[in-house]
């Protein structure tokens, strides 16, 4: 037999012998999880829990402990998030309460997610019923559901999913004369998902007159660009002619100016609302209002859009429900000729003030993680809440990036985006006298360059 046809028998035999084992692999795997399907249904037979179909009716389970996570089936239902988040944080989130109010597109897939990550209590609020043309963005409705109110609706499927959560479903406007029915209770999170300017600027009010955390959902129709979609606060949103008019009307109505996290799209809308169809000559878009005040014409919805707006509220309410820390991605209107611009400013700073660049230990994209990630694109005497949206600096023209600690090198670690004028205070002054004259804006200072030192691994 000659080389070439042993190499290839060699081969065949090693195939052969891999393909086996793979095989047995497989096998031990899928005899695994047969056996954790079987403990899974003799675990829920056993807590009395219904395994039917969809036509199945099921009531609210009531475990025998306070604590939810003690429950087998709730723990074993919940282990992927008790192993993301850890016990004791996914312990906060199932004692909480949140409210929706707006169980749309939007609405309805935050809510679910909300039920799904364990929230061990929900308020759901809408007046409206499931329509046949809502299907196309609703998280749980069916055909058979067409004409029920949608916060029933979402109360019988949630009921199949999660029966241990506490689950309120009020069918119902929200509306300034049943704020105390609603917002009663002390919720830990309310969701704005309605589509209606008044209501949504009245709840809105209600939530920051009572101290409640509230996120809010502005206009999803009319998009089709998931990677534009952004959390922030409600000063900073753009393009976006729901939040315009919110915006207007809290600060005409309520002296508000922002301060309340939202969820938008950084997308021009792609379509119009549809022109008004009446049919009859003498009708009016009055005469189809289901509630005086609501938009009659129709927008077109993309229904992947408004599930992902949902999908992003359900997951910032549930990690600050479990107090896990991350920071949202700021909006800064930047391309990377600005950030060259700042690093080549830097250079020249650096020339100028310690005679050679030598130790600066950063390039543009390494500026731009400062410049956006770390100072938001504003200077960092400018960071506060009230600092956003048209006040904050969008362009390079008075910006540079200075050493904070003149003893340590110019890394990322080590730089702050200050005003020119900044700039030229900061770097006649030292670190002790700030730290002794401004206390706060040291400490926060600090706390940011550490973000840099444990993201770059310093």
């Amino acid at each position: 037999m000659g080389d070439r046809a042993k190499e290839l028998l060699l081969v065949a035999g090693t195939g052969a012998a891999v393909g086996a084992l793979s095989t047995a692999a497989v096998m031990k795997f899928l005899s695994r999880s047969k056996r954790r399907e079987g403990y899974v249904r003799s675990l829920l037979e056993s807590n009395g829990v219904a395994s039917g179909g969809a036509g199945s009716s099921i009531s609210p389970r009531v475990v025998a402990t306070s604590d939810l996570l003690d429950d087998e089936v709730v723990s074993e239902q919940l282990t992927r998030n008790i192993q993301f988040f850890g016990m004791e944080s996914q312990k906060k989130v199932t004692e909480s309460f949140v409210v929706v109010i707006g169980l749309g597109g939007v609405g309805s897939h935050a809510a679910s997610m909300l039920l799904r990550s364990g929230v061990g209590r929900l308020l759901l609020v809408d007046f409206d019923q499931v329509s046949l043309s809502s299907l196309n963005r609703h998280a749980v409705a069916t055909r058979d559901d067409v004409g029920t109110p949608k916060a029933l609706c979402l109360k019988k499927h949630f009921l199949m999913i999660y029966p241990e959560c506490q689950i309120e479903a009020k069918v119902q406007l929200y509306d300034p004369s049943c704020e105390e029915e609603i917002l009663s209770g002390q919720p830990d999170f309310v969701l704005d998902c309605i589509d209606n300017i008044d209501t949504k600027v009245a709840l809105l009010a209600a939530c920051a007159r009572r101290g409640l955390r509230v996120l809010s959902a502005m206009g999803a129709g009319a998009r089709a660009d998931p990677t534009r979609i952004r959390v922030a606060d409600l000063r900073e949103s753009s393009n976006d002619p729901l939040s315009r008019a919110v915006r207007y009307r809290l600060k005409k109505d309520h002296g508000m100016e922002g301060g309340i996290p939202v969820v938008f799209s950084l997308e021009k809308p792609k379509a119009k609302l549809l022109p008004f169809q009446a049919s009859k000559e003498e009708e009016t878009p009055s005469d189809y209002q289901i509630v005086p005040g609501f938009r009659v014409r129709i927008i077109p919805v993309l229904g992947t859009i408004p599930a992902i707006f949902g999908q992003v509220m359900a997951s910032y309410v549930v990690t600050q429900l479990a107090k896990l820390d991350f920071q949202t991605e700021p909006v800064v209107n930047l391309d990377l000729d600005h950030y060259r611009i700042l690093h080549h400013r830097l250079l020249e700073h650096e020339e100028l003030i310690y005679g050679s660049a030598e130790q600066v230990l950063v390039d543009a994209e390494e500026v731009m993680y400062i410049v956006k990630e770390l100072w938001r694109g504003r200077s960092a005497r400018d960071q506060n809440l009230k600092d956003t949206g048209r006040k904050m600096w969008r362009s390079v023209n008075e910006l540079m990036l200075v050493r904070w600690d003149k003893s340590k090198p110019a890394g990322v670690d080590n730089l702050i985006l200050l005003k020119f004028n900044e700039a030229d205070t900061h770097e006649s002054t030292t670190l002790d006298r700030i730290k002794e004259e401004e206390p706060e804006f040291y400490t926060m200072v600090s706390r940011v360059l550490k973000r840099a030192e444990a993201e770059f691994a310093l």
